[in-house]
């Protein structure tokens, strides 16, 4: 439970008790999300979560109890969801959680629950982008910039189940894992935006394009659009840009920002809508999410939030929280 940018601490805080509506989670593992970092360093005043509290936003464990008017969850029920660690909400760096039902779905048989932990905000994101938003399908050319990362490497597979043709930025070092879950990889150290898009689309633009970058890479974004039907999408659109090159291509822009059902309590069942087709697609064998190969135990969750805040992780990083 840290001050901004103070080491975690250890505290004892009674076992929660589901209200209508809840149910009681005993978590296994917790999922470290950059935002988690800002929050902690006082950086991440969107999320609106007051310091000292208990950190952590994607969860998976185990039902222990169920709250009044529960009827899609039984105690003994594997689940998984981002179910707080924003806005107030007690996060799942805990051993327990009273969680809104309406966030959570059955996790994956065929995932272990590290796995599960490390999908719920990543994944929730990406649906949200390229369904809700871009409604992508078989046919389109789509761009994900970043397709390496938490986001990203989550956007190219759903990207392809959903049957588009995939492209994805990154480093010539991931490159061959970008190729590996059905992407085409693009080194954007080393190639501009006119480049590749001249390269994959005959100059005409990708069909939608996925931004999890933000910044210059949003920039990028505006002007690789396919001219008068495209979308881009982006999860970091919080800067200043020009509109101008997507006006000029008579292309159309989304943002996304998945807090907003915790925040705001409006449009929860959807999240949990959202990672029952997660759940589906991994049980089909069409989504794996990429873990880190450290382990952390909740003892090290400092040792956690320095290898996701300082860019060293090569995967999702995921907190053991029941040994």
């Amino acid at each position: 439970m840290p001050e901004a940018n103070a080491p975690f601490s250890a505290n004892a805080l009674p076992k929660p008790i589901p209200r209508a509506g809840e149910v009681l989670v005993r978590i296994h593992a917790s999922g470290v999300n950059p935002l988690d970092t800002k929050i902690r360093a006082g950086l991440a005043t969107h999320a609106r979560h007051p310091l000292p509290a208990v950190l952590g936003m994607d969860l998976a464990g185990t039902v222990e109890a169920v709250g009044e008017s529960v009827a899609s969850f039984y105690v003994g029920d594997e689940v998984y969801g981002f179910t707080g660690g924003i806005g107030g909400v007690q996060g799942s760096l805990a051993d327990y959680a009273a969680v809104d039902a309406k966030l959570i779905a059955r996790k994956p048989d065929n995932l272990t629950m590290r796995e599960a932990a490390a999908l719920p905000l990543v994944f929730i994101t990406a649906w949200e982008g390229l369904v809700d938003r871009a409604n992508v399908r078989s046919g389109q050319k789509v761009l994900v910039h970043g397709g390496a990362g938490g986001v990203g490497h989550v956007a190219v597979q759903l990207a392809r189940a959903r049957g588009a043709e995939v492209f994805a930025t990154g480093t010539a070092s991931q490159a061959d894992y970008i190729r590996s879950i059905g992407a085409t990889p693009i080194d954007f150290e080393t190639t501009p935006v006119e480049t590749y898009v001249d390269r994959y689309t005959g100059g005409h633009g990708f069909d939608v394009v996925f931004d999890t970058v933000g910044g210059p890479v949003l920039d990028a974004s505006l002007a690789a659009a396919r001219r008068y039907t495209g979308h881009v999408v982006t999860s970091l659109g919080w800067g200043t840009h020009s509109l101008a090159p997507l006006s000029f291509r008579g292309a159309t822009y989304s943002g996304v920002f998945a807090l907003l059902p915790i925040l705001t309590g409006e449009f929860r069942e959807h999240h949990g809508e959202i990672l029952a087709e997660a759940t589906a697609l991994a049980e089909a064998g069409l989504l794996k999410p990429l873990l880190d190969p450290m382990r952390f135990a909740l003892d090290a969750v400092d040792a956690a939030h320095a290898r996701v805040a300082g860019g060293s992780a090569r995967g999702k990083v995921v907190v053991d929280v029941l040994p």
